[in-house]
């Protein structure tokens, strides 16, 4: 693994760099607060210190919206979109983030593979860069660090004038050929403490969410949620979806496309002749901290939460998954004292 320096003054330069092999997706400015991934047009937009962007690079890989196919009854003729790797260079990406595409290419590899995700994700380089913690993320609980390198080619750690860049993989160390750089010699700077945690370790959650499943704070949690689904859009790790076909009047030709679902709308446990399975509100939301912190990782131990707070920081009633689960281990706690 060898590790440069990157000079702040350098850093256009260098985007200009990555540019010239391949696309480039980075972080910019939208709005006063707010920061999304879009494809670099000019080095100078892009913006590597950032507290999160909106959403994650997980919708390149899995688009919100997608047709599957179309057909077409006059022409007798059924036919699938063309899906190509996206080959691409994802500039800035926070280490919760690039694990959370991790944990995304094992939901689509285990069982059925899913073939437009997997497509989509071949040649696909991440360049990681380090963050500071603000009162929303966590993922130091889930055993992600803020300059955790898991899962990046290249990582940007931030530290005096500059970057030091570590190359991690064949990848990363092609994407640096013919773009000069010094040796980093000196250590890391320290990483910057979280604003908040979770208090155990994930091999604790799973007893404490089963002595949890009939905890008062369901109920009291929904009190305030509106059911908008915004926790579940916003989140790294969610990958529910819908399926619907639709046809143009004539009933001849029509489409099939997929979209994003998500575990807190009334719809989504809605089957054929209107039955629907987790009608409540509580139920729901028990449901979507049991995906972060039960079902998968009984299978895996890891959390499938990534920490990175956009649960919370979106969530239009203020309902904290962190103070959830907090919450749940201080009733098992006490119950087991």
């Amino acid at each position: 693994m060898a590790r440069f320096y990157l000079e702040k003054g350098k850093v256009t330069a260098f985007i200009a760099h990555l540019q010239s092999q391949k696309t480039v997706y980075a972080p910019h400015r939208k709005g006063r607060n707010a920061f999304a991934f879009a494809p670099v047009e000019r080095p100078e937009d892009v913006v590597l210190d950032y507290p999160r962007t909106v959403s994650s690079i997980k919708k390149y890989f899995l688009p919100a919206r997608e047709e599957l196919l179309s057909f077409n009854l006059v022409e007798n003729t059924c036919a699938q979109p063309v899906v190509a790797p996206l080959d691409a260079v994802f500039l800035g990406v926070h280490s919760y983030d690039a694990q959370a595409v991790l944990k995304l290419d094992h939901n689509f590899v285990t069982g059925n593979p899913e073939r437009n995700y997997l497509t989509r994700r071949q040649g696909a380089l991440i360049v990681g860069v380090g963050f500071t913690p603000d009162r929303f993320h966590f993922s130091g609980s889930v055993g992600i660090p803020a300059g955790d390198t898991t899962g990046c080619d290249l990582f940007l750690h931030p530290c005096e004038g500059g970057y030091a860049l570590e190359a991690l993989t064949p990848g990363g160390e092609g994407l640096l050929a013919g773009f000069p750089l010094p040796a980093h010699a000196a250590g890391l700077p320290a990483a910057a403490p979280f604003h908040q945690h979770i208090y155990v370790p994930q091999a604790k959650l799973k007893d404490v969410l089963a002595h949890g499943y009939d905890s008062e704070v369901w109920e009291e949690e929904a009190e305030k949620c509106t059911s908008c689904g915004t926790c579940n859009l916003v989140c790294p790790t969610c990958y529910c979806f819908d399926v619907e076909d639709g046809v143009d009047i004539t009933v001849t030709r029509g489409s099939r496309e997929r979209r994003w679902d998500g575990c807190l709308l009334r719809s989504f446990t809605e089957v054929a002749g209107g039955e629907v399975f987790r009608e409540e509100p509580a139920d729901r939301q028990r449901h979507r901290v049991f995906r972060k912190f039960k079902y998968i990782s009984d299978e895996t131990g890891e959390p499938w939460c990534v920490g990175c707070g956009r649960c919370t920081a979106s969530c239009t009633a203020g309902i904290s998954i962190v103070s959830i689960v907090n919450r749940l281990v201080n009733d098992y706690d006490a119950v087991k004292a």
